[in-house]
């Protein structure tokens, strides 16, 4: 079984994990200070939220008449590697949030 017909099998296009991976690649290293983590979960989290949110987001700009092209394959991968570049940002609040809340309000030491 190949990787393609793997993904193929959860459900998962294999142009959209790509896009998604190179959307979290480009957020890893667009940063000014970025660390080891930045630089392996970035592309992590970038392919993963491509995977499953890439769908849902294509929906919701179909719903509100958002221009897209024309052709769905391109729509699909350019929605993929805006959410694969968006998805670490999304992370980062949310694991801000976290910890602030386990720190009783205070920030990230």
């Amino acid at each position: 079984m190949t990787m393609h017909e793997f993904l193929d099998a959860l459900g998962i296009k294999a142009g959209v994990v790509i896009a998604g991976l190179s959307g979290g690649i480009l957020r890893g290293l667009s940063r000014r200070r970025y660390t080891m983590r930045e630089i392996v979960a970035s592309p992590i989290c970038g392919a993963l939220a491509a995977a499953y949110l890439t769908e849902p987001v294509l929906f919701y700009l179909r719903a509100i008449n958002w221009p897209l092209p024309q052709k769905d394959v391109a729509a699909m991968n350019a929605t993929a590697f805006v959410v694969g570049v968006c998805a670490m940002w999304i992370a980062d609040l949310i694991f801000d949030a976290i910890s602030r809340w386990v720190n009783g309000g205070r920030g990230v030491p």
